[in-house]
């Protein structure tokens, strides 16, 4: 195995041993994923944290459809594939991963996933992104048919109930007695649009306090997996701040109740993704795919992203 492909694998597994630990955090309120519902029927089989997966959703066997979301959808995958098998009936078997980005490329460029003793080598028939990133990988690789602009995303940050450390803004992520969450720049397109903001808010001088000097010196946490490790650590009291996606943190605060609060970014200093549904090539269901690109445009999953905070793809 490359050092490349041994690294990812590592870094998943500590992702999903991560977001398995409900169990063993029981003396705590229920902040661990997974928080979509499991599937129905068969044998329910888990122990975290030594046999849970949060990032693998349905069907995994002969799969209609497969699609490939970026991880901070997570907490839309649910009702987004019932209402499309609802509207489309002939699609019951759906896969889908909700794995970082640069995670999901390096899968798609390699063929197959590695968890454990299982691989994974089944072909994306649709790749969701931020609009850039798709735009560049088109341009390395030539991967896709057709796209569609879906949602939109502003950043936010997001502290404990009550600001105990009075965060006002992003300056404030460079105080020496803030500890920070931040996505790892290594897997995570929200990294470059976070260290955008911070060279907004702060210069290059806050950039590198926060993405160097304090990643030394351990007042800055780079997430293993996912940047919706933040919100936990947030939530366990590991960190004071995590600049997160607004979806995030609406998702903890107005969907799960969760005893967090979101410091607004002004908008001079904060960038807004544009997500986009990108039809494979190569697609295994080409016709699955095309279906699922309009209705990802339609007003009936619109709706669903407007239920978990997200903005209309056009302003």
């Amino acid at each position: 195995m490359s050092p490349t492909w041994k690294h990812c694998r590592q870094v998943l597994l500590a992702g999903w041993l991560f977001a398995a630990g409900s169990a063993v955090q029981a003396t705590q309120a229920d902040y661990l994923p997974p928080w979509n519902p499991p599937p129905t029927g068969g044998v329910s089989f888990a122990v975290p944290p030594f046999d849970a997966i949060a990032d693998l959703h349905g069907d995994i066997v002969d799969p209609q459809l497969t699609v490939f979301f970026a991880g901070n959808q997570f907490m839309v995958v649910h009702d987004l594939v019932e209402a499309f098998k609802q509207r489309y009936p002939q699609y019951q078997r759906v896969f889908v991963e909700t794995l970082p980005p640069g995670i999901l490329a390096k899968q798609i460029e390699s063929g197959s996933l590695v968890v454990g003793n299982l691989r994974i080598a089944l072909k994306p028939d649709v790749f969701t992104n931020g609009k850039g990133s798709i735009a560049e990988l088109q341009k390395q690789h030539a991967w896709f048919a057709a796209t569609t602009d879906y949602a939109r995303n502003p950043l936010a940050i997001m502290v404990a109930k009550g600001n105990p450390k009075h965060i006002e803004g992003l300056e404030d992520l460079g105080r020496a007695d803030v500890r920070v969450s931040m996505p790892n720049p290594q897997w995570e397109g929200i990294a470059k649009q976070i260290e955008a903001s911070y060279r907004k808010a702060g210069g290059d001088a806050l950039d590198r306090r926060i993405m160097q000097d304090k990643v030394k010196d351990g007042s800055t946490y780079l997430t293993r997996i996912h940047h919706r490790e933040s919100p936990l650590r947030v939530l366990r009291g590991e960190s004071d701040a995590a600049p997160v996606w607004s979806t995030e943190a609406y998702f903890q605060q107005q969907i799960l109740r969760r005893p967090v609060e979101t410091i607004a970014i002004p908008a001079g200093q904060n960038v807004t993704a544009t997500y986009t549904a990108a039809r494979m090539k190569d697609a295994p269901h080409a016709q699955a795919a095309k279906d699922f690109l309009a209705f990802m445009a339609s007003t009936e999953a619109q709706a669903i992203y407007h239920k978990y905070g997200f903005q209309p793809a056009q302003p």
